[in-house]
């Protein structure tokens, strides 16, 4: 229902999405200092792009402070899903009066009408970096467990909350959707690097010109920092000195919180059974045999394994014979033993039932 990136406030920053996703039923197009809530946010530059939506840093002129305007796609299938996810982040928030429980937290939430159509647009608090962003940060060499300890305070803190309180089941707890509270680099950060915030629109800017020259100026600024990290690794070869500075983690700060709740269920009211990033996927759905607050709990350990390691603990691959999630539960099977029985028969216990049950039916039973 709904793309990790498209609700992460730091965005996905990945390629572009396209010039002619701008279009009826698709993106909306924005401009920075256009304003949207009946005046209220006003765009200050693109964080980012999913599948569903654009995500841009708006300021809050009631507040005085910087928030995430995540604006979804027209077509009704994306404003269905934005619905999904109000109703979710409405809950969470409602029973969150001081945001200390460490999930992303809904503002305000509206439609808004352009040239594409109608679009559903959700304000969140503005945050960091993802974790993901921090694993690729720290070249995937594995964060001190001391670090990832107080990741996951954060993350468990979050997962209590809407398991325990909620009754909600997240269902695609990985690094992409866990994000820090503040950016990784200062600059990047609104209030830390003092950006005034742009209350009109700048001269010169018609209407989708700021996106297509934005991308253009983004590709062009990549093309030039790889073509310069090409002749610095050449001259660093060249002469005998280490390739990469150090990197570290100091001043960082790691509180963290869940976000994108797009594919999110309620405990006793599930949606579908096709759920998880494979990677992340526990036995129980894999085998489709009944799931539970223990999906989210298996996705949060392979997330803390990959902090700690700066590898994924599961990597299943198709083969000669056999296909991905067979192989992806034979890994399981070779890291923690044999598979519990409860878990590896329930599913063929409820295809039996229902085989009797349509025997009995025939039978006259």
């Amino acid at each position: 229902m709904s793309c990790t990136s498209s609700s992460s406030s730091s965005g996905s920053g990945e390629g572009e999405e396209g010039f002619d996703a701008y279009r009826k039923g698709g993106y909306h197009a924005v401009r920075v200092g256009d304003r949207f809530g009946g005046g209220r946010y006003v765009a200050q530059r693109k964080l980012g792009w999913g599948q569903f939506s654009t995500v841009w840093l708006a300021y809050d002129t009631r507040s005085s402070k910087f928030v995430a305007l995540k604006i979804q796609k027209s077509a009704a299938q994306f404003a269905e899903a934005a619905l999904h996810e109000i109703e979710f982040l409405s809950a969470i928030a409602n029973g969150d009066p001081t945001n200390s429980k460490c999930i992303a937290r809904l503002i305000d939430h509206f439609k808004h009408t352009g040239p594409n159509g109608q679009h559903l647009c959700l304000v969140v608090e503005f945050l960091g970096d993802s974790l993901l962003r921090l694993i690729k940060y720290n070249r995937y060499k594995g964060i001190e467990l001391n670090k990832v300890r107080e990741i996951c305070t954060s993350v468990l803190l979050g997962l209590d909350y809407l398991h325990r309180e909620l009754g909600i089941i997240h269902t695609d707890l990985k690094p992409e959707n866990v994000l820090l509270v503040s950016t990784i680099n200062p600059a990047k950060d609104p209030v830390r690097s003092g950006l005034t915030p742009i209350l009109e629109r700048p001269e010169g800017i018609t209407n989708g010109g700021f996106i297509m020259s934005n991308n253009i100026e983004k590709k062009l600024k990549r093309k030039a920092r790889r073509a310069v990290a090409r002749i610095s690794e050449r001259r660093t070869s060249m002469v005998g000195i280490p390739q990469r500075k150090e990197r570290t983690l100091e001043g960082i700060d790691l509180r963290c919180k869940i976000v994108d709740f797009g594919n999110a269920c309620w405990v006793d009211k599930q949606f579908t059974h096709d759920i998880q990033t494979p990677q992340y996927r526990a036995p129980e759905v894999i085998l489709q045999s009944g799931y539970s607050f223990s999906a989210d709990m298996w996705s949060f350990a392979c997330m803390a394994f990959e902090l700690a390691t700066g590898e994924m603990l599961f990597t299943p691959k198709a083969g000669q014979g056999f296909d991905e999630e067979e192989d992806h539960l034979a890994l399981m099977m070779e890291l923690l033993g044999k598979m519990p029985r409860k878990i590896a028969i329930e599913e063929l216990d409820q295809e039996t039932y229902l085989i009797d049950m349509v025997t009995l039916k025939g039978s006259g039973g």
